[in-house]
């Protein structure tokens, strides 16, 4: 994608994390999925997804304005969870326009944002552009034990066991030999490996097409091994 093709702005993350609404809204949809036994979904998530999306962007020599839309697309990708978990991508996507017309962003790149955003769920997205791609890889990779809220359930809960287990997760992106690493450390006292596939092959997919996108391999590692 050739940013000279767009009208862009000014307008950067900043002046997204500044934003009321958006600070409200991030809060609030964390609040209401942790009502319902969901794993972290505030602060600490969308600044990391924020921070990796743009990463991959900046290590793959994407122009700069694209890598700051990842990071604005990473930091409001899930605020849609504050009107439902169902559905929250395309919510989010429709709350995120809304927001980024008044604070000045153009349409073209709203066009890229929202499409990001509505497409980072594995059921329905696609990588249909650079940022949607950067955003997919970013967020699926968040799998770690700090985003379990309660370790009291990891024993019924296969999700917050998954995640309780992992006390590291590192996304490496390798330009030279276009090649994106998923970094995983299981604890298999915690959760066997195979655990992680059961809920995760379908995101691993997405992944392995979102790196594709951009030109790469994606591969995951887990415990030192290659396992994708």
């Amino acid at each position: 994608m050739n940013i000279k093709e767009l009208e862009t702005s000014n307008v950067m993350l900043e002046d997204v994390k500044s934003n009321e609404i958006v600070d409200s809204f991030i809060q609030a949809a964390n609040d209401y999925l942790g009502a319902i036994g969901y794993t972290e979904h505030g602060f600490r998530h969308v600044s990391l997804v924020s921070s990796v999306a743009e990463n991959i962007l900046v290590t793959l020599d994407y122009p700069k304005r694209l890598q700051e839309l990842a990071a604005i697309a990473g930091y409001l990708h899930d605020i849609g969870n504050v009107v439902n978990r169902q559905d929250h991508g395309q919510s989010a996507s429709l709350i995120a326009m809304d927001i980024l017309k008044h604070i000045g962003v153009t349409p073209d790149e709203i066009a890229l944002i929202i499409s990001a955003i509505g497409n980072h769920e594995e059921e329905i997205g696609d990588p249909v552009n650079p940022v949607a791609a950067a955003l997919i890889l970013a967020d699926k990779s968040d799998v770690h034990k700090t985003r379990v809220r309660n370790p009291n359930m990891i024993s019924v809960d296969i999700h917050d066991r998954v995640n309780y287990a992992v006390d590291r997760s590192f996304l490496k992106v390798n330009k030279a030999e276009k090649l994106i690493s998923l970094n995983l450390n299981v604890d298999t006292k915690i959760s066997q490996v195979i655990e992680y596939f059961e809920i995760f092959m379908s995101r691993m997919t997405m992944c392995r097409r979102a790196a594709k996108f951009l030109d790469c391999k994606f591969e995951l590692i887990i415990n030192e091994r290659k396992l994708l």
